[in-house]
């Protein structure tokens, strides 16, 4: 099954927010925030996606990460792939505590991904710094 890069972005979003086997409301909101807003999904119809999360979550439990990882891979050009990191960055960075097993996805998100260690360095601290209180 060949994704669409639109979807493959989502499915990013997806197995970010479900790493800690615990989705939270403000990642779920948070989903529904960055399609709005992010030009990248300016074509992606916000109905669907319940149905893409559930494909998402579907094929993760058949197939597996590593093989989910090489699908959003092959559907994403390497631009899209830093956007992608980006976007998995915010969900796990919502709640402001990244446990290992969030740690790990990144991690694991990295090494799939054409994204070097300063952009994701630089993704990783924005979005630090976009997500502080007072």
């Amino acid at each position: 099954m060949k994704l669409s890069p639109a979807d493959a972005l989502v499915y990013t979003m997806v197995i970010a927010a479900v790493s800690d086997k615990d989705v939270s409301d403000r990642e779920v909101d948070r989903f529904a925030a960055l399609i709005s807003r992010w030009p990248v999904f300016a074509n992606f119809d916000i109905g669907r996606l319940p149905q893409v999360a559930s494909d998402c979550v579907d094929l993760v439990n058949k197939g597996g990460l590593d093989a989910l990882l090489v699908m959003i891979t092959d559907a994403l050009e390497p631009r899209l792939q830093e956007t992608a990191y980006a976007l998995a960055v915010e969900v796990v960075t919502v709640d402001l505590t990244l446990n290992q097993e969030e740690l790990r996805l990144l991690e694991m998100i990295r090494d799939a991904f054409a994204v070097d260690r300063l952009t994701t360095a630089a993704i990783e601290t924005s979005a630090r710094i976009r997500h502080r209180r007072l």
